[in-house]
């Protein structure tokens, strides 16, 4: 998967090292099988977006250096606890071009593993304020939801946009939300500004989810680091797909594909075929470009010009990125 560019977080950079170095450190266990998992996790790498975006807008204001590495690291930790709990749930064996945790070391470790990260998490910030905590634990819990909704209504070809919204929000956007919310409170922003930081980190994550979910049925394997249509192979039905079913006169077909549990890997290539006869993908596009416009005119012009022209940056290149 691509990686945002290195200096839309220049003025971040330095804090990025130390929250990479800090992962490696606050990981460590006795326990070697631990250990090596949540290397493993850490060297797997990601953008390390919620973090990034967390300390940017904490720059927006004038931050507490000494709350501001722990909560970046404990934003990045709970992002990966969830990221192998969804891949034992999914069955997936790769990520990011590397094979998954739970693809080496079996489910019952991984899971534990995971575990094991959102107490780390949570150790890290206990010093925290109150308000802080509840962002975190509110985004925890609306990840188990969006996830619980998604097994749910998986192989349902019956769901609509505003069913794919609601999950999209529990599952990305809040995340990236209390990111930017966290990183406002962080560099002492006024609430009005927070709340508009907020609406910032919320309309760009549901632009980053469905530009992933474009790309999963337009990128290569290799680009992707997962098996391309993996979404569809798994019965969950996303935008382009929602699009397709109501306007594609071989929405029947579609649909028949969508509900089959055991489809092939010809099926897949049929549905993937069926979307893309369609205008699922612009019209999708369309959706993320609504939402990044969003984000941008949500900024408060009282933020820190540096870094209002990095958060512009980051919804510039969501916005343009291709895998």
């Amino acid at each position: 998967m691509s990686k945002f560019p290195d200096n839309i977080f220049d003025i971040v950079s330095e804090d990025l090292v130390a929250v990479e170095e800090e992962l490696y450190s606050i990981i460590q266990s006795p326990v070697d099988m631990v250990n090596d998992i949540g290397v493993h996790l850490v060297q797997a790498g990601g953008k390390r977006i919620r973090p990034a975006l967390y300390l940017l807008c904490a720059r927006g204001g004038v931050p507490n250096q000494a709350e501001l590495l722990p909560m970046a690291v404990a934003i990045e930790l709970i992002h990966m606890a969830t990221l192998v709990h969804d891949d034992i749930i999914d069955n997936a064996a790769t990520r990011r071009g590397r094979p998954t945790a739970n693809a080496r070391w079996g489910n019952h470790s991984s899971v534990l593993t995971g575990d094991y990260l959102f107490a780390k998490a949570f150790s890290a910030i206990i010093l925290a304020r109150k308000n802080m905590l509840k962002i975190l634990t509110d985004v925890i819990c609306n990840i188990c939801e969006g996830e619980i909704i998604q097994l749910k209504e998986a192989f349902n070809a019956n769901q609509t946009e505003a069913d794919y919204r609601l999950r999209v929000a529990q599952k990305t956007a809040d995340f990236i939300a209390a990111s930017c919310e966290l990183g406002a409170i962080a560099g002492g922003l006024d609430e009005k500004s927070v709340i508009r930081v907020r609406e910032y980190g919320y309309a760009l994550g549901m632009a980053f989810q469905i530009t992933d979910d474009i790309l999963d049925i337009t990128a290569s394997a290799e680009q992707l680091g997962k098996p391309v249509g993996n979404d569809l192979r798994q019965g969950i039905v996303t935008l382009p797909v929602i699009y397709a079913l109501k306007n594609s006169p071989r929405s029947d077909e579609l649909r028949n594909i969508i509900i089959n549990q055991k489809m092939s890997d010809d099926e897949v290539k049929r549905g993937l075929e069926i979307i893309h006869q369609t205008e699922a993908v612009e019209y999708s596009y369309g959706q993320v470009h609504t939402y990044l416009q969003h984000a941008r005119n949500s900024l408060p012009a009282t933020l820190n010009s540096s870094v209002r022209e990095s958060l512009f940056a980051v919804a510039d290149f969501v916005g343009l990125r291709k895998y």
